[in-house]
């Protein structure tokens, strides 16, 4: 009889939910934020809120249980100084932060993908005096003979991905992530090894990036490039080959393009970023810049040199320079590529990719591409451009002077000869940046 009423509950009411079980719990650390992550078998509703004296952090998880073993999670160099986990009578489960440093919380699910299930991230952002500085950008230094101050040319190296974010996957495990750090650290140490530069790394480590803050980086650092390195994957694993991008505001060269350009502008999900407004404040400004003559032709040319390298020892998905509309290159005023050094999801390409030597090659085409471009286009007032000119025929700063041409703006001309755009406004006798196409203006000293 029981059985039967049992039989009859269930019919009637529906079977009961299962408890989402909480199978592992993962932290990344970075510069400006610590995050947790939660992996789960399946979707879960939350709560998070602080609690004072000492100060704690309290995550809530309803109809949930943990599986995993927190004692190996690994706090140290973490706002979190320990984790306690409890069941409630109601089946959530919470998890008590006990924090050594204040923090903003900001939590948000994540859907499934190829490497994980469901996910629940809680990121812990530091605030106020805990919040790392900007890194402080190096001045000029006066040179013997000079007429003027010098400066090392800025390299933006864009490591794709990282954190949570592992990128393309490849066979055996391989991950997009891991590979193009490796290259982008030997790109680092080449340019860095060489007079006149200062190469900057977006990310130093396995941490996640949004797209908006690689860019930030670049424009706090005055980046005179920005060279963003990647190992995608394609629908189709038969595709294959190394390519190199540039921005287009009209729409990318074919299927492929089209496929990598969603992907890799929608990993900002990952970072909690519901939405890639175009109003945003910095991409205000971005459909105007990149139609700039400075930035487009700059983003060309070193792109065609990095293309022409790769070319001498991989195959190269098309035989020119391709375009698509990839977020992290909108940046304002600042040439920018893409380097997809080959396709991981192919199994040839992804075992060259997985080779050191094949990571020192591709690095060594990118980093001459770069020096190449920079020697026969250096910046105003950089040692390369002082050294180019056998170090002392460069022209007096007083007798500086720049000739408008069709794409120009006033903030891309001070940007490109070292002075700020008031100064330049004041020495012309502008009251705005109104400029005319074959208007000669002068360059101040600073």
């Amino acid at each position: 009889m029981k059985g039967i009423l049992g039989l009859l509950a269930v019919l009637l009411l529906g079977t009961p939910a299962m408890a989402a079980e909480i199978k592992n719990v993962r932290i990344w650390l970075a510069p400006d934020h610590t995050r947790l992550v939660f992996d789960l078998s399946g979707p879960v509703k939350h709560r998070v809120f602080s609690l004072d004296n000492p100060d704690r952090l309290v995550v809530d998880m309803e109809d949930s249980r943990l599986l995993a073993n927190l004692d190996r999670l690994g706090l140290q160099d973490s706002p979190v100084s320990n984790m306690r986990e409890s069941r409630q009578a109601d089946g959530t489960q919470r998890f008590v932060l006990d924090l050594n440093s204040k923090v903003k919380p900001r939590s948000f699910t994540l859907a499934p993908n190829d490497q994980y299930g469901h996910r629940l991230v809680l990121d812990l952002l530091k605030t106020g005096a805990d919040r790392p500085a900007p890194a402080p950008v190096e001045q000029p230094a006066q040179v013997a003979g000079s007429p003027g101050v010098l400066r090392d040319v800025v390299v933006a190296i864009d490591a794709g991905h990282g954190g949570e974010d592992p990128g393309a996957l490849g066979p055996g495990g391989l991950r997009e992530k891991d590979v193009v750090i490796a290259i982008a650290k030997e790109v680092y140490r080449r340019l860095d090894a060489t007079p006149g530069y200062k190469p900057v790394m977006v990310r130093k480590s396995d941490y996640y990036v949004s797209l908006r803050g690689r860019t930030k980086l670049a424009r706090e650092h005055n980046a005179d490039l920005f060279v963003s390195i990647h190992a995608d994957a394609f629908k189709d694993s038969r595709a294959n080959g190394a390519s190199v991008w540039v921005i287009s505001d009209r729409g990318a060269t074919g299927e492929v393009g089209r496929w990598l350009a969603q992907k890799e502008n929608s990993a900002d999900a990952i970072g909690g970023v519901v939405s890639l407004d175009d109003k945003d404040e910095v991409l205000a400004g971005v459909l105007l810049d990149m139609s700039m003559t400075f930035s487009m032709e700059g983003s060309r040319q070193v792109a065609d040199r990095v293309h022409k390298n790769i070319g001498k020892f991989a195959r190269m998905h098309k035989p020119f320079v391709e375009q698509a509309g990839f977020v992290v290159l909108k940046s304002p005023g600042i040439p920018s590529i893409l380097v997809e050094t080959g396709f991981i999801s192919n199994p040839d390409e992804a075992r060259k990719l997985k080779s050191s030597k094949y990571q020192s090659q591709m690095a060594v085409a990118i980093t001459e591409g770069v020096k190449d471009y920079f020697w026969h286009r250096p910046p105003a007032m950089t040692h390369l451009a002082y050294r180019k000119n056998g170090g002392g025929q460069l022209a007096s700063l007083s007798d500086r002077t720049h000739k408008v041409s069709r794409g120009d703006t006033l903030s891309v001309i001070a940007a490109r000869n070292g002075v700020s755009l008031s100064a330049l406004r004041a020495a012309n006798g502008l009251s705005n940046d109104k400029i005319r196409i074959g208007q000669v203006l002068k360059i101040p000293s600073s």
